[in-house]
């Protein structure tokens, strides 16, 4: 059974190409939304295509690419999280730049509220890390976030609340 893409007429079949092209850019936001570094988003849309292209034939919903993607960019970005932490506890990771996280036309205050909050980011345990960043830098819904990361509905709401928590005492502190 041919699988369509969002756009796409139902007898189109999904190649790799037409699979790329339309959800490339999605796959590229969540990814940046969750590290906030430009550097590793490239290698994480390229292993999630990798994961993707080998996984695709045993999708047993079609019409759930887009979600299944977004969950396979969350582990791929969680992966990224905790080996970035290794480099920077063995002192082999230079300072993050934030930068690409903010919009070109963001005044310098924006700038500076949203390194704030990435570099109180990285003080989170990547499960709740994760979870936030997806409820409010990517506006998913509850019911989503905790399928995308795998969890209950309780779990993520407890992520949420613990990563919260933790941004208010680190931002309150700076």
């Amino acid at each position: 059974m041919p699988i369509a893409l969002e756009g796409q007429l139902a007898s189109t079949p999904l190649t790799a190409e037409l699979l790329f092209r339309q959800y490339a850019r999605y796959v590229a936001h969540i990814a940046l939304r969750i590290v906030g570094r430009d550097a590793d988003v490239d290698e994480i849309v390229q292993d999630v295509f990798l994961v993707a292209l080998t996984g695709l034939e045993d999708l047993r919903e079609p019409e759930a690419v887009r979600g299944w993607l977004a969950t396979i960019t969350v582990r791929k970005a969680q992966r990224r999280l905790r080996y970035n932490r290794l480099q920077s506890w063995l002192g082999l990771d230079d300072e993050p730049d934030y930068e690409s996280a903010v919009a070109a036309e963001a005044s310098p205050e924006q700038h500076a509220i949203v390194r704030s909050v990435y570099k109180a980011l990285d003080t989170l345990p990547v499960n709740d890390r994760v979870a936030w960043t997806l409820r409010y830098l990517q506006d998913e819904r509850l019911e989503n976030v905790a399928a995308i990361i795998g969890c209950s509905l309780a779990t993520a709401k407890r992520r949420i609340a613990a990563a919260q928590q933790k941004l208010d005492e680190v931002l309150d502190d700076a």
